[in-house]
């Protein structure tokens, strides 16, 4: 028998594979015949066609079927590619021709920057449907359900497709009662005598210490009022007059456009970390993810202009 496959003259008829994928699951032809509501030798020729076309012995012919080392390598993906299939179809039929597109992303990220936005992608694409999962973990999709995602970062995804997103601004942020029981700050050096919020953390996290140091502050100890391990807790401490956040423009758009919260110091410090969109190598360029793609790097682009 030849060994060589060829690109997709290699790929057999789908009534075919099934035929191997339901013998893989039965002792005879006889019992494999059932389930498939055909003779035994239809299901011996289906077989015997599939081992001349991809050239490999894939059953062990006796009493009792056995799989060879190539039938048992290929039974799981075959097995696979049917529940991949009539799990498509179901969701498919579920929303009536809709996309699905599972995206991961921060919680932070997707409650204060993504979820505003997305109204405007379903006027754009109503065949993409959205599901949003969340997880502050690092991305392989090894393991993970999520089809792209959407990662704060230095960039560096290797094996991954990755694309720069957008890059925040940082800054102090208090809201008017606080301002009001304490005043308006008119020096970065006043801050060191307001309760200061701080987040508990990875060195993505904003710090203060880098922020005083690029204002040109030297500090020997933060007043901390409490200290969050939640971005969200943080902003919501602030909101309730807690103290002083060092925020991310993402994350405060609506609050300071509402005047829940007020920017303090127009000084300009970028985020020495970003967002970039990731995905495996291939997804990329699949259709509901291209106009995924496009839609998010408008939007950030945009966000990106009214951050400066």
């Amino acid at each position: 028998m030849a060994t060589g496959l060829h690109p997709m003259r290699d790929l057999p008829p789908t009534a075919t594979l099934r035929a191997f994928e339901v013998a893989t699951r039965h002792a005879t032809f006889t019992s494999a015949s059932q389930e498939l509501h055909v003779t035994q030798s239809a299901v011996s020729h289906q077989l015997k066609h599939l081992e001349a076309i991809w050239g490999l012995e894939l059953f062990q012919r006796g009493k009792s079927l056995t799989l060879t080392p190539a039938g048992a390598a290929l039974a799981p993906i075959v097995r696979e590619f049917f529940m991949n299939l009539q799990a498509t179809l179901a969701d498919l039929r579920e929303h009536k021709g809709r996309v699905r597109l599972r995206v991961s992303t921060t919680y932070s990220f997707a409650l204060k920057w993504l979820l505003p936005r997305l109204p405007s992608l379903s006027q754009q694409h109503p065949e993409i449907l959205i599901t949003l999962e969340t997880s502050d973990k690092a991305i392989t999709f090894s393991s993970s359900e999520s089809d792209v995602a959407i990662r704060l970062g230095n960039g560096n995804y290797p094996g991954l497709h990755s694309e720069f997103l957008i890059r925040e601004q940082i800054f102090p942020v208090a809201s008017p009662d606080l301002l009001h029981r304490f005043g308006l700050p008119q020096t970065p050096a006043q801050l060191l005598r307001y309760p200061l919020l701080t987040r508990d953390g990875a060195d993505l996290v904003p710090k203060w210490e880098a922020w005083f140091q690029h204002v040109g502050t030297g500090i020997a100890a933060l007043k901390e009022s409490v200290r969050f391990a939640d971005t969200n807790m943080t902003i919501e401490a602030a909101l309730l007059g807690q103290g002083v956040a060092l925020a991310r423009s993402g994350h405060v758009e609506a609050q300071i456009r509402d005047g829940s919260l007020v920017r303090l110091f127009d000084v300009p410090f970028d985020s020495p970390v970003a967002y970039y969109f990731v995905c495996p190598k291939g997804i990329e360029s699949q259709p509901h993810v291209v106009s995924f793609r496009h839609w998010l790097m408008e939007a950030s682009q945009q966000a990106q202009l009214s951050y400066r």
